[in-house]
């Protein structure tokens, strides 16, 4: 795996160069790339290491995702429920989906004056872009990516690995999440000691 350290020092740069935050104070930050890029570790490390004196709220797009063939419906209420309000300082949040009851779940309100990271494919779809700041694409290697997604879920993706995936393609033809971006970052393993 790649060493989170890495990935996250030009994440942290683009937020320290926000002009009009003091240091990220309100700042959105998305994460978005193809399952099993590391999205996740990442994320984590952004909400470790932030640099302003606030802890950012951490939005997990797996956890909104209305089954597997949620990645649109999911994408739309991240705009509409989240996003928009949020910049205009409206109550915004998020409804998470419950996976084993395949049904909708409780509703979490985020708060408009605190940072915010949303990570998960989808997140850089292009009605996000002018209503976040901070825009990052994390790609791997497909073979290490596909690696690490079937092994995180204890094979229940694997069930659904290529419905996922024709999904995304389309959503990466789509929207061309990578050309929105603002940093750019492949997760590549460390190289093995010597």
């Amino acid at each position: 795996m790649c060493s989170p350290d890495r990935l996250v020092t030009p994440v942290l740069a683009a937020v320290r160069g926000l002009g009009r935050h003091p240091v990220g104070d309100r700042a959105v930050v998305l994460i978005d790339g193809p399952s099993g890029a590391g999205k996740s570790t990442l994320a984590d490390a952004v909400i470790a290491a932030w640099p302003g004196p606030r802890t950012p709220t951490l939005v997990r797009l797996d956890d909104i995702y209305p089954g597997w063939g949620g990645l649109d419906a999911a994408i739309t209420a991240v705009g509409g429920r989240l996003l928009t309000p949020r910049r205009t300082g409206l109550v915004a949040g998020w409804q998470r989906h419950d996976w084993l009851a395949d049904a909708p779940a409780e509703w979490h309100s985020v708060d408009p004056d605190a940072p915010l990271v949303i990570e998960g494919c989808g997140a850089l779809a292009r009605a996000h872009a002018g209503l976040s700041d901070v825009r990052v694409w994390l790609d791997a290697d497909d073979g290490i990516r596909k690696q690490r997604a079937l092994a995180r879920d204890n094979g229940v993706f694997e069930e659904h690995w290529d419905q996922w995936q024709r999904d995304w393609a389309a959503y990466q033809l789509r929207e061309r999440p990578e050309q929105t971006a603002t940093v750019r970052l492949v997760a590549t393993p460390d190289p093995a000691p010597q």
